[in-house]
Parts: C-alpha cells; sequence; structure tokens
C-alpha cells in the first residue's frame, strides 16, 4: 500500500478498496474478488471496516455489469453488516448505507436455501432531504453516492429525481470549491436519475474532476459508475 494515500490503517484500506473497485469497473471483470486483491478477508478487522465506509460499492461491478459478485466479497459484505450496524443516534447517512448494503446483498446474492439470512432492516426517513437547502442537499447526496445504482428504488433516490436542479447547482458548486468528492458524487447521481439541465456539461465536468481528484480512487469510482450508467442510459 502507498501510504502516502493513508493516515492511517483504516484509510489505507479504504484506499486499496476503492482502487480495486475501479480496477474492477474498468476491466469489467466480475470473477476476480475485489477483497481478496485487497488482502482483506473475513478475519480483518480493519479491512471490514474499510468495508463498512466502501458500502454497497464493494459489489457495485457486479452491480453495473449485471453479473454474480464473488463469493468472497459478499462473504465480507455480509460481516461488515453484521459487525457494524448503526447506533440508535447514528446519522441519517449512516442508516441509509446500512440499509443499501443489505438490499444489496439480498439482491445481488440472496442466500442459499437453509442459509442464514443477513436479515431486514426498514428503510430510514428521507424526508429530511426534501426541505434541505440545496448545498446541504448535495453534501448528504455525496455522501449517500452508492445508493445511485440503476434498479435499486429508494426514497433516497426520489429525493434526488425530484431536486435535479440542485444537484446540478450543487455539482457546480463543488468544482468551483476543488470538493472533488462531493462533485463526484453529485454527478454520479445525475447520471443515475438524469434531468440535470442541458447547459450543464455533465461529461466534461466530469472529466475535469477526473483529471483534477483523480488521484483519489474514491472520485475515480464513482467518475467510473457515472460514465457506465450514462452509456447504459444512452443505449
Amino acid at each position: 500500500m502507498d501510504q502516502t494515500h493513508a493516515s492511517s490503517p483504516l484509510a489505507g484500506a479504504v484506499h486499496d478498496l476503492a482502487t480495486e473497485v475501479v480496477l474492477a469497473l474498468r476491466s469489467g471483470d466480475h470473477l476476480a474478488t475485489v477483497c481478496g486483491a485487497a488482502g482483506i478477508d473475513e478475519e480483518n478487522r480493519t479491512g471490514i471496516a474499510a468495508v463498512r465506509v466502501i458500502g454497497a460499492d464493494l459489489l457495485l461491478p457486479s452491480v453495473l455489469y449485471g453479473r454474480h459478485p464473488h463469493p468472497g466479497d459478499v462473504a465480507v459484505l455480509d460481516r461488515a453488516v453484521r459487525e457494524f450496524p448503526p447506533k440508535p443516534d447514528a446519522p441519517a447517512a449512516a442508516a441509509w448505507s446500512h440499509w443499501h448494503m443489505i438490499s444489496t446483498l439480498q439482491r445481488m446474492a440472496p442466500p442459499a436455501p437453509g442459509a442464514a439470512a443477513t436479515g431486514t432492516y426498514a428503510e430510514p426517513d428521507a424526508a429530511w432531504l426534501e426541505e434541505a437547502p440545496w448545498q446541504a442537499f448535495t453534501h448528504q447526496l455525496s455522501v449517500l453516492a452508492p445508493l445511485a445504482v440503476p434498479a435499486a428504488p429508494s426514497a433516497v433516490q426520489r429525493a434526488a429525481a425530484n431536486r435535479a436542479v440542485d444537484l446540478a447547482r450543487g455539482f457546480v458548486r463543488a468544482v468551483r470549491r476543488r470538493d472533488w468528492l462531493q462533485a463526484a458524487g453529485a454527478g454520479r447521481w445525475l447520471a443515475a436519475i438524469g434531468g440535470e439541465p442541458a447547459t450543464l456539461g455533465l461529461d466534461r465536468g466530469l472529466d475535469f474532476v477526473e483529471l483534477m481528484g483523480g488521484h483519489d480512487p474514491r472520485v475515480a469510482l464513482h467518475v467510473r459508475a457515472a460514465r457506465l450508467m450514462a452509456e447504459a442510459r444512452a443505449r
């Protein structure tokens, strides 16, 4: 691991995981294990915590390419769900991330007959998003960028679809502030839902975000996801 990208073991593990997801998105290789390539298994607690940070994006290559995820990645994501449930007073974003991990596991890798299921988790409330100022709305949606995937309806996705113009404003603001991760997350949402103003120039904007912030694999992950979804919508 390149220590220049990590200030702690957890940050390093997150960096490595995001890097492997990006590589899988670029290659379309759904057979390789993201966790295995990053040196993470079910017994690696730091790695499990990193998976909790990455969330359901661990299985993003399989989600976007419509293929079965690697069993090793499924097992590690399932372990992260079990090991790090949100506390009762957890921020709404943490609750939504947990919900999305469970729903992604149930959709992409349902348990075999007789096997123990991960369990259920009610969809959290999203009413707070409807009235949030556009700046705060963009920030929260960028944190919840893993939910910006096709065929995964949620109250967050509906809120994003209803406020595409606000997201576009937030995307521009994030670029001007050089907040590349927020810009990439907002751009990913816009690619997932559509409806942004034609004057935004999202494709060129994403190119610029990747150029300026692509050294952060989380930025590269969101930009690559945005491109794959935009290409799918265009077909």
